[in-house]
């Protein structure tokens, strides 16, 4: 059912826990599951340079909330921004469709805590 590297991330997920004083923060909770993911991000330069998430969640939950902070740690928030949901999934060596929704959760909590980081600097979204 699940890869290898799900299995791996959901029993030694890495960077768990919440930032002191982050600069942006994003929480998303999926009614279809009831998971609930928080990200918090520091940004130096445009660039994220650390990453935590909380996430109450299965298996597949907590293993894309891992992957996730492992993927953009040290991206631009340009860069972060441009990953999918399909994108953290590859990522993990698939997912079964039914735990999709899943990776679509930690995409967006990361995009939620990089639209906080915007607000905060200059009270704009990217973009705006």
């Amino acid at each position: 059912m699940y890869t290898e590297k799900v299995i791996e991330h959901f029993h030694n997920p890495k960077n768990v826990g919440e930032l002191d004083n982050p600069d942006g923060t994003g929480e998303i909770g999926n009614a279809a599951c009831g998971d609930i993911m928080r990200i918090t991000i520091h940004v130096i330069d445009g660039v994220i340079s650390d990453i935590k998430f909380k996430t109450f969640g299965c298996a597949a939950a907590i293993a894309t909330s891992s992957m996730i902070t492992e993927m953009v740690k040290g991206k631009s928030l340009d860069e972060a921004l441009k990953i999918t949901n399909r994108d953290v999934a590859e990522e993990l060596g698939g997912l079964p469709k039914q735990k999709m929704h899943c990776s679509n959760l930690a995409a967006d909590t990361l995009k939620a805590a990089i639209e906080n980081y915007h607000e905060r600097t200059n009270g704009k979204g990217p973009g705006s």
